[in-house]
Formats: C-alpha cells, sequence, structure tokens
C-alpha cells in the first residue's frame, strides 16, 4: 500500500498540487496560475500536470489516491461540479472524470472551504474537537462544518454555505441570486464596497483619497486608525457574529475556525463578532464555541483534501 495520496486546491488565480503523506507531511508540491478561461479538458490537464511532483517522491511507489478541492458546489459522489462562479465553464461537469482518465488511483472531489475545514481538523486549529464551525474569508466567504469529527454535506453535498446565510434581509444582491448574503457584508470584496460607501462620512479618512480601493488599503488604514477602515471593520463583525451566533444556536459547536486571507484582520472585528454572538446566541453554547483563528494558512485545504483522499482510500480496502 503507497504511503502517500496527491491533493489538489483549484483556485480562481492559482492551481497546487502536492504530495501529502498519512501523517500530513507534505513531500512535494508543485503551483501554477489557474487557465481560468481555459476549457474543463485544459484546467484537468494543469492539475494532472501539477501532479507531476510526485516524480519527486522517489522513496513511495506511487499515489494511492488523489483529492481535488475546487471552489464550486458540488456533487461529491459522482465527482460533478454543479455551479463554479469563478470558473463557470466547469458547471456541470464530471470533473473527477477528467482526472481519472489520466491517472490510474480513486479521484475525491470537494468544495474548497469544506477540504480547509476537514485540514483544519485534521492537523489545525480545531484537532481533536469534535463539532467545530470553519469559516473562510475571501473574496467570497466559504465554510465547512464539521460534526461527530467528520465532515457534514448535506444530503446534496451543499451543507456549509455559511457565505449564504442571509444577515440583511432585503440588502445587497449576491451573485447566487438572494439578496442580503453574508458574503456581501465580510468578504474582501465586501470590505472594499462598504469601504466606498462609507468614506464620505469620514472627511480624515486616508480612504477619501483612493481612486481604486483595495481591501489591502482598508486594512493598512485599520492598522493606523483610520475611523472609517475601522468603521468597515466593526460592521464585518457584527454581520459575521450575526451569522455565526445562529450556527452557534443550531449546532453548538465546540470551536469556529475563521481563516482565509481577509482573516488577516482579525484584530479589527473579531470583538464585534464576539459581542454580537453574546447578544444574539444563547448563553451556554456562546460561551462553550471558542472563536479561534485557522492555524494551516493556505495549506488547509490541500491537507483537507490529503485526508478526504485518504479516507476514501480507507472505504475501498
Amino acid at each position: 500500500m503507497s504511503d502517500f495520496v496527491l491533493a489538489s486546491d483549484l483556485g480562481g488565480t492559482n492551481t497546487r498540487v502536492s504530495a501529502v503523506t498519512s501523517d500530513g507531511a507534505i513531500l512535494a508540491s508543485s503551483r501554477s496560475r489557474t487557465p481560468a478561461k481555459g476549457t474543463p479538458e485544459e484546467i484537468a490537464g494543469e492539475i494532472i500536470s501539477l501532479a507531476g511532483c510526485c516524480d519527486q517522491v522517489g522513496q513511495y511507489e506511487k499515489p494511492s489516491a488523489f483529492g481535488v478541492a475546487v471552489p464550486a458546489l458540488i456533487n461529491a459522489p459522482t465527482g460533478a461540479i454543479i455551479y463554479s462562479p469563478n470558473l463557470p465553464q466547469l458547471n456541470g461537469v464530471r470533473f473527477t472524470d477528467l482526472i481519472a482518465q489520466k491517472v490510474d488511483v480513486p479521484v475525491v472531489l470537494e468544495n474548497d472551504a469544506n477540504a480547509a475545514a476537514a485540514g483544519e481538523a485534521w492537523l489545525g486549529a480545531s484537532k481533536g474537537v469534535e463539532t467545530s464551525v470553519c469559516v473562510t474569508l475571501g473574496t467570497g466567504v466559504g465554510g465547512g462544518l464539521m460534526i461527530g469529527g467528520n465532515l457534514w454535506r448535506g444530503i446534496d453535498g451543499n451543507a456549509g454555505e455559511i457565505g449564504h446565510v442571509c444577515v440583511v434581509p432585503g440588502g445587497v444582491p449576491c451573485g447566487c441570486g438572494s439578496a442580503g448574503c453574508l458574503e456581501q457584508y465580510a468578504s474582501a470584496s465586501a470590505v472594499v464596497r462598504m469601504a466606498e460607501e462609507i468614506r464620505s462620512e469620514f472627511p480624515g479618512s486616508v480612504l477619501t483619497g483612493h481612486k481604486a480601493l483595495t481591501s489591502l488599503d482598508v486594512f493598512n488604514a485599520a492598522a493606523a486608525g483610520d475611523a472609517a477602515a475601522l468603521e468597515v471593520f466593526r460592521q464585518v463583525g457584527a454581520h459575521l457574529g450575526t451569522a455565526l451566533a445562529g450556527l452557534i444556536n443550531v449546532l453548538n459547536p465546540e470551536a469556529i475556525v475563521v481563516g482565509g486571507g481577509a482573516a488577516a484582520a482579525w484584530d479589527f472585528f473579531i470583538d464585534h463578532v464576539r459581542s454580537t454572538i453574546c447578544e444574539k446566541a444563547f448563553q451556554r453554547p456562546a460561551e462553550r464555541a471558542k472563536l479561534v483563528r485557522a492555524a494551516l494558512g493556505d495549506t488547509a485545504g490541500i491537507l483537507g483534501s490529503a485526508r478526504l483522499a485518504f479516507d476514501a482510500r480507507a472505504e475501498l480496502t
């Protein structure tokens, strides 16, 4: 039996593949720009090409499974992508089939936020925790649920879409077709929009001098004590806290892990998350749920994909 699997994290900008052992050691990795305008076959081909990193793993014969994380709603049992907002050409494609045609191992498909949740539960911030919620704050907002130590996918495989919990009824339209979703109030893109909307209310703000704001501009302004930027992150924290309070009441988790690139602003929003949870969740579950920062950084999805690949391999033996 082989001692490692391949794990891929397909992003809208970059694609990575790593060879990972059963104890979570990354033996080799490779990365490239995602062919965002490419055909499904070309995108799958890029993943397969990057899988050549396993050639560097000389002490092992071959991988025994391949875990692939994608930024999409998926049907895990069939290996099909249902909806991918950043790579719409993959909608309806049985993506695992495209990869399995070229690699002679089982291929496991998973949503990227679910993979991150599995990674953090395996080796990260929620290691040893039976019930946890993982929220990823990036260009959008993703989420994953670990219940009883296992990833909870729901009947259709689409559980954990925390970014599409409504926090402002009738609010900003969302790409999912609804309005007022958390993604429109807690993502990096939301931070920019909110900063543009309120900066005129703060004449002394450094943000008023930017013609094309970025989330990094808002972060840096907050770090310098800018009132407008701090107000943006207060709102982020309040909206995130509203969504998490509901999840705490429903799931009674032991831990809530917050990761993703936008979580770099943790110090500016986390107190507002906590205070909102205290206001809106039942006292005992709110006190029990530990709010922690993700520990694995951008390797969470890779390691989670690897863990799920090992699990799939075990089910087949």
